[in-house]
């Protein structure tokens, strides 16, 4: 595990492994320097055997302000911490990790935040959805979906009747469909979620079928895609080619770290320079 140089300047961090690709410390960075916060925000590689001593040396540190979890701690965190709010219970997984006033590790789930974001002035009480992947990130999109009050979720997934149970643990009406072409879950869906990593670089590509059916979303319909690297995925030019809004994975990325800045560090992003950083994170 590596660990920070001895210091009293506060920081924050992002726990995984691997670790080394995360975006998290571009993000944080730029919104320290525009608000001449003095701390400092970095990646540390955190193995799955080493959690243990992690939190141990961390709630001895006085200048650690809290980290953000990735994969593949997002679940096993949990028994380190004293105490979990309503996003992390509802989703089951933690991404952000604070010191409250009386010095207690509390987690929470910020992704969820970045779905609320891209979803942004998206109307979908009593519409219906549809949701490809029943994983982690998936877990974030049920729990918006949830206090958003739509209708029912069609979640795409290798296994329908586990991805039932995954999504109604989040609080929403599923509906199980296979993944695979002539499935009926686009039909006048208001919202396609890409919530897996199809599309992403060094991944596999979206399926030719999903393609072919966004044509079959209703009118005025969103897709959004989780992903963020490329930004421009196979999915979102199919949905701009058919007239469809579109949010990318940058939306989603930037709005769960704006929340966990907070956590933090005490105080809200610069949200007014979003255009800049992207630049910064597109370069």
């Amino acid at each position: 595990m590596s660990q920070p140089l001895e210091t009293t300047r506060p920081y924050a961090e992002v726990i995984g492994d691997p670790i080394s690709h995360s975006k998290s410390p571009t993000i944080h960075g730029f919104w320290l320097a525009r608000l001449g916060i003095d701390a400092d925000y970095r990646a540390c590689q955190v193995l799955p055997g080493e959690l243990d001593d992690y939190f141990a040396r961390r709630r001895a540190d006085p200048a650690w302000r809290g980290c953000n979890v990735t994969i593949p701690h997002k679940e096993k965190v949990q028994p380190y911490l004293d105490q979990l709010d309503e996003k992390a219970r509802a989703i089951g997984a933690v991404n952000t990790v604070f010191k409250d006033g009386n010095g207690l590790l509390v987690g929470t789930n910020t992704d969820v935040d970045g779905v609320d974001e891209a979803l942004d002035g998206l109307e979908l009480q009593g519409q219906e959805v549809c949701v490809i992947g029943a994983g982690g990130a998936a877990r974030a999109a049920f729990a918006a979906l949830a206090r958003r009050r739509c209708a029912s979720v069609f979640v795409l997934a290798r296994n329908p009747q586990k991805a039932v149970k995954v999504a109604e643990s989040c609080g929403v009406f599923a509906v199980g469909v296979a993944f695979e072409s002539g499935s009926p879950a686009f039909c006048e869906a208001m919202l396609l979620v890409n919530a897996t990593q199809l599309g992403m670089v060094g991944q596999e590509r979206m399926p030719a079928f999903v393609l072919s059916q966004i044509s079959e979303l209703a009118q005025g319909a969103l897709v959004f895609d989780m992903v963020y690297a490329p930004l421009e995925t196979d999915l979102l030019a199919a949905a701009r080619r058919k007239g469809f809004a579109t949010a990318d994975g940058l939306v989603m990325l930037i709005g769960q770290a704006a929340s966990a800045f907070s956590c933090f560090f005490g105080r809200s992003p610069p949200r007014e320079c979003d255009a800049e950083l992207r630049g910064l994170l597109t370069e």
